[in-house]
């Protein structure tokens, strides 16, 4: 299967954003993008800053060892004046495992965070090529065990930590998530994986029906995963804590929510995902909104898809710790 397949019909509101956006982002990353793309990051992190300010917040940044004991960063945010303990979100940014940083992404922690008392704490993991793999996801480890070792001064309930992350972000979420597991490390409650970037064998239907169109299509993934992992990329040589969807027994993880759009390159890697949570006896509810392209909600976060899209999510969370 080599030639781009026939592809879902975006959703008529969220073809009509891609529009939009078209002439901003390039339809496949290359290597060659990645410094100009870290250049113009993919959210502004004044605005975002400036977001939680109006909502009352207040974060500070901490520095931590991250993996073989080097220093990376957490951003630790909650509301101004909080008092007492309440749920812990370890958040962990998308990007493609080459772009973005630590508040991309967060915003859409803040309504939980205000309603549950909780605290979010965010991971400045390194970044591939510089940092391939193990780095991200060690990192995020890392930061995830220093997250569970001061959840007394952090004021979290341990019994209540969230972990959770956008596209690279939900890759790595879930690849903690099984590190956790593995080296009966922190307990979570939870794992909010945001159309998650798992699989870097691009053998999907999916991956050859997004080629040359959308917000992070066919080349785009190349990109990352080869900045990832380098010549290992598509052989046996993969950990399942890089790339989860190679995880054949997921029993022992903690419940999961995946959602994807239909008409983006990681539906069938997520789907799959979710089918080996409930073969493996786990908790998992998956969402895969029709007509959605990678990243909808972020892109055309006003349009009936996204809305239902988010609504989701906040029920499931709001049930899991409510």
């Amino acid at each position: 299967m080599t030639d781009t397949l026939a592809r879902p019909p975006f959703d008529p509101e969220l073809e009509a954003a891609l529009a939009l956006v078209a002439d901003q982002l390039p339809p496949t990353l290359t290597a060659e993008m990645i410094p100009l793309m870290r250049q113009t990051p993919v959210g502004n992190d004044d605005e975002i800053r400036q977001v939680l300010a109006e909502r009352g917040f207040v974060w500070r940044d901490e520095t931590i060892p991250g993996h073989d004991g080097d220093d990376i960063v957490v951003t630790v945010i909650e509301k101004d004046g909080r008092t007492g303990i309440g749920p812990g979100f370890f958040h962990t940014h998308g990007g493609g495992m080459i772009i973005g940083n630590r508040w991309l992404g967060v915003v859409g922690f803040l309504d939980w965070a205000e309603r549950f008392n909780g605290v979010i704490v965010t991971v400045e993991y390194r970044l591939a090529p510089e940092f391939p793999d193990p780095y991200p996801v060690e990192d995020c480890y890392a930061a995830l065990q220093w997250t569970a070792e001061h959840a007394d001064e952090l004021g979290i309930d341990t019994s209540r930590l969230l972990i959770g992350g956008g596209s690279a972000g939900g890759g790595l979420a879930a690849g903690t998530a099984l590190l956790a597991r593995d080296r009966r490390g922190p307990a979570l409650v939870g794992q909010l994986l945001i159309y998650p970037m798992l699989d870097d064998r691009d053998e999907s239907v999916s991956t050859h029906q997004i080629d040359g169109i959308g917000v992070w299509d066919r080349g785009s993934n190349i990109t990352g995963w080869t900045a990832l992992l380098g010549d290992r990329k598509g052989t046996d040589d993969v950990s399942i804590y890089a790339a989860p969807a190679r995880a054949t027994d997921l029993s022992g993880l903690p419940p999961a929510f995946i959602d994807c759009g239909s008409a983006e390159v990681f539906r069938d890697e997520d789907v799959a995902y979710a089918t080996t949570l409930w073969a493996s006896g786990v908790q998992a509810e998956l969402h895969v909104w029709a007509g959605g392209f990678h990243g909808f909600d972020m892109f055309a976060p006003h349009s009936a898809v996204a809305q239902a899209m988010l609504a989701a999510r906040d029920d499931w969370v709001t049930r899991l710790l409510g």
